[in-house]
């Protein structure tokens, strides 16, 4: 149901409750009092009939004691004529005592007669007296019986004298003779008939009815009844009355209503209005009620709404074109430095920020910037140029905090007491960003602070970096939303960090080998190409050594492949501790290593490779035996070199010569080298060396030297060379 059905229901029932009730109660009184002066007049009348009938009966006792004592039976006949002359009754009878008839006086009433005294068994015809005739001396000498009819006319008389209609019964059920209509006799019996003793009954029309007899001194079976005095059509009226009222109060309901629900209807259809997204939907403000105030209200809402959403439509825009420009960004590149300037500044341009940092975490538990914006001026350093520079501890200060605990902070900057490296601002936001996956080191029993003294600061690997924005346009504080945000952009960070880190590491993974950490054969053929190019463009020597470890077979047959590949780790970290830092050294394949030695000619080559083998056959490898105790297994190693260009035209073909070279010096007995024999010139298509390079008398080429005497003694000249794998890896 609607309102403005709610109303209106409720409406009628205020106003028809009060009309119906009054309608009922004057029903109700109005017959109550009716029936109270029916019942009143009918007791009267009662009365009056049992003392009219009383009356008669002590008349016709008076005639026939008046008859009885008459002595002298002729004049007793003359004394009946007399009281019947008189009127004093209708007729007297007189009977010997055997009863028979003596004398009556004409036009007596038709039987059958009911004497005073008696109570009638049927029809009654008239009221007699009877009276026992005596002579002095008491003897019964018979009767005297004087009688007065029961007629329509003594009915009437009756009627007359108590004002009511009076109905006289004979046999049950029937009527002998009555006053009334011949349209309520009906109904009046009826009435009777649920009647006894004094009680009154109604009738449909409106009369009331009362029985009176048959009684002792009024032996007449009677019915009396009166009209009722309400108003004729009065339930009628009253109907009508109400239905008056209630069509009256529809209409007054239906127009206070509709007058009251009309600014609520306006108000419900500009809500569904603004619902499906029309914000310029208004209400017209009618009055200055609350309803009117209501709809001022949702006009002021709406408008503020309004500008709402355009300003977060904007914001929206802008943000997806940053998340946009973000995610081109993320897809297209591993450059660390630029995913981090894009996160930096779709920040800045998301929360309104003056200023921002980008800090990573490195391997010292040191917060070290990485990207910066619109810090000049607010760093406690010399140099505000160079990211660098902005570096602070875990748990230091905010950025400090936010690393140690992986809970965000935001508020308004408090100087320290203690410098900790971070730039000054006015208020400041910051979150944490981590690897996905990592979980927070710190646990979540103290959220959101920053470590208490004592506190360990998080591991470097719960914890990437911190990205920290600083004094918001306008001077506000930085809010939720802006921290909302700020997460998204550091969740988008902390991908793009572990995406170029896992890069990183599967492109090493790549190319080297995973049981001694050295290059694998797929970077060898890369670098070896590489470093030809680069030695023929330069006019250098490339000297290419290939190792064997002897009877490596019998290391693993006698202590297993487990101290197998504990000679091998050990053999590869003794090769990284031997050559230079610019040296590459990979794992050839088995037990075969090849190491090559850029701007390094054969001197030099036999040099490393004399090193080498005094390093591996001096100190014995301790593997786990079969016993307790470690076992100290020696080793020894063969040596091939072949230097470039000297030995061989390409990259492939110098490999070929260290390797024949290799094989020489096993044949020789192990445990040395062997250099290459210099082969015949080979014509070749690649960048004609700059100096001539001439081997000197001893038959052993120098790098870079066009005679004998320019030869350095080192074996390895400087230049520019590839990425090289560090030492110590």
């Amino acid at each position: 149901m609607t309102l403005r059905g709610r109303l209106t229901v409720a409406f009628l029932v205020v106003v028809l409750g009060p009309v119906l009730l009054g309608a009922v109660f004057v029903g109700t009184t109005l017959s109550a009092v009716d029936r109270s002066r029916a019942t009143e007049r009918l007791g009267l009348a009662a009365a009056g009939v049992r003392t009219s009938v009383d009356a008669l009966c002590q008349q016709l006792r008076a005639a026939a004691d008046a008859v009885a004592l008459v002595v002298d039976p002729a004049a007793r006949s003359r004394a009946a004529d007399q009281v019947v002359g008189r009127g004093l009754a209708a007729a007297v009878v007189i009977a010997d005592p055997t009863g028979r008839t003596s004398y009556a006086t004409a036009g007596g009433p038709a039987g059958p007669w009911q004497d005073c005294a008696g109570t009638p068994a049927g029809p009654v015809g008239a009221l007699a007296v009877q009276v026992r005739l005596r002579d002095p001396a008491g003897v019964d000498l018979g009767a005297v019986a004087a009688a007065q009819p029961v007629d329509p006319a003594f009915v009437a008389r009756l009627a007359a004298v108590t004002g009511v209609g009076i109905t006289l019964l004979g046999d049950p059920g029937r009527i002998t003779h009555t006053t009334e209509d011949q349209g309520v006799r009906a109904a009046v019996l009826a009435a009777a008939r649920r009647v006894a003793g004094d009680r009154v009954a109604g009738t449909r029309d409106g009369r009331y009815v009362r029985r009176v007899g048959p009684s002792p001194g009024q032996p007449l079976p009677l019915v009396l009844s009166v009209p009722g005095q309400r108003p004729p059509g009065l339930y009628g009226a009253l109907a009508a009355a109400v239905v008056l009222a209630a069509l009256l109060a529809v209409l007054a309901a239906w127009r206070l209503a509709r007058v009251t629900t009309r600014p609520l209807v306006e108000l419900a259809g500009a809500v569904d209005r603004v619902a499906h997204g029309d914000l310029t939907a208004r209400v017209p403000v009618r009055s200055r009620d609350e309803i009117g105030r209501l709809a001022g209200a949702f006009n002021r809402m709406t408008r503020e709404t309004g500008s709402y959403v355009a300003a977060l439509t904007s914001s929206r825009d802008q943000l997806r074109n940053h998340l946009v420009v973000l995610g081109d960004t993320l897809a297209s590149t591993h450059d660390l430095q630029r995913i981090l300037r894009v996160i930096l500044d779709s920040a800045i341009a998301g929360t309104g920020a003056r200023a921002g940092a980008v800090l990573l975490l490195d391997g010292h538990g040191v917060l070290v910037g990485q990207c910066v914006e619109g810090l000049t001026g607010r760093w406690p350093t010399e140099d505000p140029a160079d990211p660098a520079t902005l570096r602070v501890p875990v748990g230091a200060g905010v950025v400090g905090a936010v690393a140690a605990t992986g809970e965000p902070l935001r508020g308004r900057w408090a100087p320290p007491d203690a410098p900790t490296g971070e730039p000054t601002c006015g208020t400041y936001v910051a979150v944490p960003f981590a690897a996905p996956g990592a979980a927070d080191a710190r646990g979540p029993d103290r959220p959101g602070h920053p470590p208490a003294d004592g506190d360990p600061p998080a591991p470097p690997s719960a914890a990437l970096g911190v990205l920290a924005l600083y004094d918001r346009l306008g001077g506000d504080e930085f809010d939720d939303d802006d921290l909302v945000m700020l997460r998204t952009f550091a969740g988008h960070a902390a991908v793009a960090v572990e995406n170029v880190r896992v890069h990183e590491e599967a492109q090493r993974l790549s190319l080297t080998d995973p049981l001694t950490g050295l290059w694998n054969y797929r970077y060898l053929r890369e670098s070896i190409r590489r470093e030809v190019e680069r030695a023929n463009r330069f006019g250098r020597m490339l000297s290419v050594l290939a190792l064997d470890l002897d009877r490596f077979k019998h290391v693993n047959d006698t202590w297993g492949h487990a101290a197998g590949d504990a000679v091998l780790v050990e053999f590869a970290r003794r090769v990284r501790g031997v050559i230079r830092e610019v040296d590459l050294a990979f794992r050839h394949g088995g037990e075969e290593f090849v190491v090559l030695l850029p701007e390094t000619d054969a001197r030099g080559a036999t040099i490393v490779a004399e090193r080498l083998g005094a390093v591996v056959r001096d100190q014995p490898v301790p593997v786990d035996g079969h016993g307790d105790e470690p076992v100290r297994v020696p080793v020894t190693v063969s040596i091939g070199i072949a230097v470039y260009p000297d030995h061989a035209g390409g990259g492939q073909q110098v490999l070929d010569a260290a390797d024949d070279a290799l094989y020489a010096a096993k044949a020789a007995g192990r445990d040395g080298y062997r250099l290459a024999p210099v082969g015949d010139p080979v014509r070749t298509q690649e960048i004609p060396v700059v100096a001539a390079t001439v081997s000197p008398p001893d038959g052993l080429p120098r790098a870079g030297a066009a005679d004998p005497a320019s030869a350095a003694p080192g074996g390895a000249s400087s230049g520019p060379h590839p990425p090289r794998q560090s030492r110590g890896r």
